[in-house]
């Protein structure tokens, strides 16, 4: 298995070791681009890995902060009350990149950074970059995609 995410098109592939395209799903990149720099809010490019799968057995609207439960399942009255909230929901996978001096160690380490394949309330849109450097998608679509790949699978970020 390996994933591949198309920041131009906003959309993430799902492939078999063959090659053969098995999901594709609408994602929402960046807002600020793309770029490896820490404290740009930039999605990182090029070849990275799923370090780690966060989220196994809770709910699909489960509410995340520093990758821990908070206990709280998102609602559109929870949005209410919390207007500036980044939401992290249902499942984290979280990447590491393959490319020293690229996308790992120093000032552009995608996983000091905390960049995610997370999940997303249905109210913000996929399609159009607006995460702060994660990979947003549907919490659907996360629960699904989290349930096919294990750690350790490849994640390729295309411009």
């Amino acid at each position: 298995m390996k994933l591949s995410v198309s920041v131009a098109m906003q959309t993430m592939g799902l492939y078999s070791d063959t090659g053969t395209l098995l999901a594709e799903y609408p994602v929402s990149t960046a807002l600020n681009g793309v770029g490896e720099m820490k404290n740009t809010g930039q999605t990182p490019r090029g070849a990275h890995y799923i370090r780690a799968k966060i989220g196994e057995g809770l709910p699909d609207n489960a509410v995340m902060v520093g990758r821990r439960f908070t206990r709280e399942l998102y609602t559109p009255e929870l949005a209410e009350s919390f207007p500036g909230r980044d939401w992290i929901l249902g499942r984290i996978l979280w990447l590491c990149g393959c490319e020293p001096g690229k996308n790992r160690l120093g000032d552009v380490d995608t996983m000091q950074r905390y960049i995610y394949i997370h999940g997303t309330p249905d109210t913000e849109p996929m399609g159009v970059p607006l995460s702060h450097g994660c990979i947003r998608m549907r919490c659907a679509d996360v629960v699904e995609l989290f349930s096919k790949v294990p750690s350790g699978t490849p994640v390729n970020i295309l411009e």
